[in-house]
């Protein structure tokens, strides 16, 4: 930075004759007496005149060095604990809380603290009454929104600081109001992660600072996934690339506070963890491409307190040759027994941690994607319906609908990579690309397209996450850049009819979806019929009743054995040819 002063050098003699200032009495020198009746006529306002003055001569002047005092800034931070609950009371179960405000109220000192604190309260309480403190004024006017276009505004970018950039994994928004972000930074190509120049490190950032990160983690091994915990800011928990899970505590330092070892911990990298809804609020599980999913609770890390294998086949053991890898999971708190898995494979496994044995966990599966489903989340306000995101498109499911979706957007030109609903308008989701571009689709105005595209970057993004309060979105992409971007009030504020409009439409779509439902089953069902009257036919009569499909089918099979069978042959007389001369050379040498 250049420095804010500027020297200016003059010789003494240049000053001129030196100053000599004496003391001497107060002497009037000039007095006008005022003339009222002049100024009473005269008297007009005059326009603001802006001047400037010196005053003293220049060549009595001398500048020498101005600067400004440099102001010292302190950040000091406060913790605050809201009481109200014993810690191994979950204040979200209301069952608890009644159980627990039942068992206050009949004790004998919470009367006559009651009567105490009544005095105070009402004195509050009437002050209250004689004015709301709460009106609203103005309600906000939804022409004015609808009218204005949609727009989505860059705020922040967070770029990683190593030297190899690594892609963003994941993003986790930390509960304190949205004002900071976790940022994992991982590539999940075969043999980079593990490169000795490449670094582990994931930063935790503030919204508003993307100079320098707030917390610098310093895992083991790269970190693939990681999440807050939504009751205590201070807590997060995260899955390693070499299957291990991590506990850690931003005021304990950039080091883990638990770990767990290698061998009972997953096999393959952990893609993704997630927080239940305990009394503790302590446990959480962790699913990984090895197929199976761990439950783990932070205060025991050395092994985990139940395994699930995700076998697609029921009626036999369970194994993990047949186990289909975990890429996504998703967890709604309301429903603390059931959670949804999607696999490698495109499938999605809905599963009840209630059941006895290892299949009944299995509930259903829905064959959601054509590859492997790398995002996975419920409604907020629609909890029995979910979104996916897989291949080239996005689809919204409900739980009593096995068979399709009830909606989807169809197959575009570039993969998805993620995608996430909005929490404050239900109608609303969001999906990134391959090629580096947003896309936010409200299904209450158009279904076939997205109504808004911005391009964010030239290099495939990676994941998304939005903020509590719906109106900031965090994007992470393949150059290990972590971007922020606010969104218009059109995509975050909801109107007066848009629940109960959406409401009609998923209930319109799921019967739609269990009419064809219907209809396709009942023709399996008659096809299945005609297949057995045709089977005790005569066998002529059976070679008839085939399909076009399936004599192509068959002559294409046919001819893919001949040419099978012909490259076979063609080897061995290669080999034959090739093994007669070194016959004939060892007889000449006997």
């Amino acid at each position: 930075m250049d420095q804010l002063q500027y020297i200016y050098s003059k010789r003494r003699k240049e000053f001129g004759k030196k100053c000599c200032f004496k003391r001497n009495k107060t002497s009037l020198l000039v007095s006008i007496p005022a003339n009222a009746e002049y100024f009473k006529s005269h008297y007009i306002l005059t326009n603001p005149v802006d001047t400037e003055t010196q005053t003293m001569g220049g060549d009595y002047s001398e500048c020498d060095q101005v600067n400004t005092a440099r102001p010292e800034f302190e950040e000091r931070g406060m913790n605050h604990f809201e009481g109200g609950w014993p810690k191994d009371l979950n204040a979200a179960d209301p069952e608890q809380t009644l159980r627990f405000r039942k068992k206050i109220e009949k004790d004998e000192k919470y009367i006559h603290t009651i009567l105490q604190l009544s005095h105070a309260v009402e004195h509050c309480i009437l002050q209250n009454n004689a004015l709301d403190i709460y009106e609203t004024y103005f309600e906000p006017d939804d022409s004015c929104m609808q009218a204005e276009p949609l727009s989505a505004r860059g705020l922040n970018v967070f770029q990683d600081p190593c030297q190899l950039k690594r892609p963003v994994h994941h993003i986790s928004w930390a509960p304190d109001g949205g004002t900071r972000i976790a940022v994992s930074h991982c590539s999940l190509i075969f043999q980079q992660a593990t490169q000795v120049d490449l670094s582990s490190q994931t930063y935790i950032w503030h919204i508003e600072k993307p100079n320098n990160p707030d917390l610098t983690l310093r895992p083991p091994s790269p970190i693939v996934c990681l999440e807050y915990n939504q009751k205590d800011p201070n807590i997060l928990i995260s899955g390693f690339y070499d299957g291990r899970v991590a506990c850690w505590d931003t005021r304990k330092g950039p080091e883990p506070v638990e770990m767990s070892p290698l061998e009972p911990s997953h096999r393959d990298p952990v893609h993704k963890t997630l927080w239940m809804n305990s009394k503790t609020g302590t446990e959480f599980f962790s699913a990984s491409s090895d197929g199976q999913i761990m439950w783990w609770d932070t205060r025991k890390l050395s092994e985990p307190s139940e395994v699930l294998i995700l076998d697609p086949i029921k009626g036999q053991e369970q194994s993990l040759n047949r186990a289909l890898g975990a890429i996504s999971l998703e967890y709604e708190h309301t429903i603390p027994t059931r959670f949804m898995v999607g696999t490698e494979m495109g499938v999605v496994f809905n599963c009840n941690r209630k059941g006895k044995t290892p299949p009944e966990k299995i509930v259903c599966q829905y064959n959601a994607h054509l590859g492997s489903v790398n995002a996975l989340q419920r409604n907020p306000a629609f909890v029995k319906n979910f979104l996916s995101i897989g291949d080239w498109s996005a689809k919204i499911w409900s739980e009593d609908v096995r068979e399709s979706c009830i909606i989807s957007t169809g197959y575009g030109p570039w993969q998805l990579t993620d995608g996430c609903w909005s929490p404050t308008k239900f109608s609303v989701f969001y999906t990134t690309r391959e090629d580096g571009c947003l896309d936010a689709w409200d299904l209450l105005q158009q279904r076939h397209k997205s109504v808004l595209n911005v391009k964010v970057c030239d290099v495939p993004l990676r994941s998304i996450r939005m903020q509590e309060q719906g109106q900031m979105v965090a994007i992470g992409g393949d150059n290990g850049t972590t971007y922020l971007y606010q969104v218009s009030d059109q995509l975050v504020v909801p109107q007066k009819n848009d629940k109960p409009m959406f409401t009609e439409m998923l209930d319109r779509e799921t019967r739609r979806e269990k009419i064809v439902e219907a209809r396709k089953r009942e023709k399996r069902v008659k096809g299945k019929v005609k297949g057995d009257e045709n089977r005790h036919g005569s066998q002529t009569k059976a070679q008839e009743t085939l399909t076009f499909e399936e004599i192509k089918e068959d002559a294409q099979i046919c001819e893919a054995e001949r040419h099978f069978l012909e490259a076979v042959q063609s080897e061995e007389q290669k080999k034959a040819a090739a093994a007669a001369p070194e016959e004939s050379s060892e007889e000449a040498s006997k």
